[in-house]
């Protein structure tokens, strides 16, 4: 089965009780699958970046075998508030 973008959204935002998933498929410009994506959760609240990330990563643990490349954002919605401020 082939990861899509629809499929890392709707994972993650369950996964990670998400508000806010932004999944870009950067696969054209690289050798293999690859994903940049941006998450907003609240679950995200008093946790540290690499906190963060393991949560994303263990939402995805069965895709990231086979994704080649994953760049990630995670944000709390206050955080993600200010950033669309700027």
């Amino acid at each position: 089965m082939a990861i899509t973008a629809d499929h890392v959204r709707n994972k993650l935002t369950t996964g990670v009780g998400a508000v806010h998933v932004e999944v870009e498929d950067t696969t054209a410009n690289r050798c293999a699958t690859s994903f940049k994506v941006l998450v907003v959760s609240p679950e995200f609240e008093g946790k540290t970046l690499l906190q963060r990330q393991r949560m994303v990563n263990s939402c995805l643990s069965e895709e990231l075998k086979d994704i080649h490349a994953f760049e990630q954002k995670t944000l709390t919605p206050e955080q993600w508030e200010k950033h669309k401020a700027q």
